[in-house]
């Protein structure tokens, strides 16, 4: 019965994400901006609220086990970056394997993706440092989780000051057919977007809240800690919508909107949300969370590496497969 919940609040979360990402797109064109802030704000935000929802949801209103509540939240706000960082980015380059081989190029747009990775990797090289903080000092734990808040509106300024140079390059925003309410005979305005967005934020937030509830209630069942649990299983879960959207465009050739639906929320899900944990939780190196923290950043590191060399290739994206592999075999050992 717990893993049918877990698998109905999937379904639903699925189901947001798509209502969500298709009336950004919509949103997005008729906005005239660029792919690049589509992609790594409107499109990486949106999809990325299912795994926002959960660590909010679990600190703030789950389960009445406080100490379940605050593990739940840690492991998806570290699991969210990780999952981003490796599985997504591995299954998003196999997904054009057979059509590009594994010498294919992939062509986002580089200032883009260098700018999100910049950014994500020093904002989440502040959470590593975190970690080490006492807390029994406040005032320095506060400190850095307000630099984190800073650097992702100073992000936000800077991609939303590169769109209209952007647009007027040809990466402006296309949507891709017609939009959902659309199909059902209503007018396609900003009115029934906006209609459309608020559908799909209240069905995330009703499946995340199940989900949570789901995880405490299958850690119970299978003996595995919810921080283990919420750092494998609810990122496997809520970055599917960033893996599936990710997967469609980058087969069209959109490898732009590929790339920051999943650098974008990387940058997202890499400052505001390790901010509320090291305010709200007991964030502190355990060995699972500063394995999660150390291989994200290496893969991280991995693709802005291979980026800054204007050759990235599909295989070079197999490196951060394996590093999720490696973080199994550590988490589990």
């Amino acid at each position: 019965m717990v893993f049918a919940q877990l698998l109905l609040m999937l379904v639903i979360i699925l189901i947001a994400a798509e209502v969500f990402t298709n009336a950004l797109e919509h949103l997005g064109e008729k906005l005239k901006i660029s792919e690049g802030v589509t992609g790594s704000l409107f499109a990486a935000i949106g999809t990325a609220l299912p795994e926002t929802m959960v660590p909010l949801l679990a600190i703030f209103a789950g389960t009445t086990n406080a100490h379940v509540n605050e593990e739940i939240g840690v492991g998806a706000i570290l699991g969210a970056p990780l999952m981003l960082s490796t599985l997504s980015l591995f299954l998003m380059a196999a997904s054009v394997l057979k059509k590009r081989g594994l010498q294919g190029h992939l062509t986002p747009e580089h200032t883009g993706l260098t700018r999100d990775l910049n950014f994500f990797l020093a904002a989440f090289s502040l959470a590593a440092v975190a970690l080490f903080v006492p807390h029994d000092t406040p005032l320095f734990r506060a400190l850095l989780a307000f630099g984190m808040v800073l650097v992702y509106f100073v992000y936000i300024m800077l991609t939303l000051r590169a769109s209209a140079h952007l647009v007027k390059d040809g990466h402006g925003t296309e949507a891709e057919g017609k939009m959902m309410l659309c199909k059902l005979g209503l007018p396609e305005n900003m009115y029934i977007i906006i209609v459309q967005l608020a559908l799909g934020l209240l069905l995330l937030v009703g499946g995340a809240k199940g989900f949570i509830n789901g995880v405490d209630e299958a850690a119970k069942l299978l003996a595995i800690s919810p921080l283990l649990l919420s750092l494998l299983i609810i990122p496997i879960a809520t970055e599917l919508p960033e893996k599936v959207n990710s997967i469609l465009w980058i087969r069209r050739r959109k490898d732009t909107l590929a790339f920051g639906n999943i650098t974008g929320a990387m940058v997202f899900q890499g400052t505001l949300l390790p901010a509320i944990g090291i305010m709200l939780t007991p964030w502190a190196p355990q060995r699972e969370v500063l394995a999660g923290i150390i291989i994200t950043l290496l893969a991280a590191s991995w693709l802005r590496y291979m980026s800054s060399r204007g050759q990235l290739k599909v295989w070079h994206l197999a490196l951060n497969g394996a590093l999720y592999v490696t973080y199994l075999a550590i988490a589990l050992a």
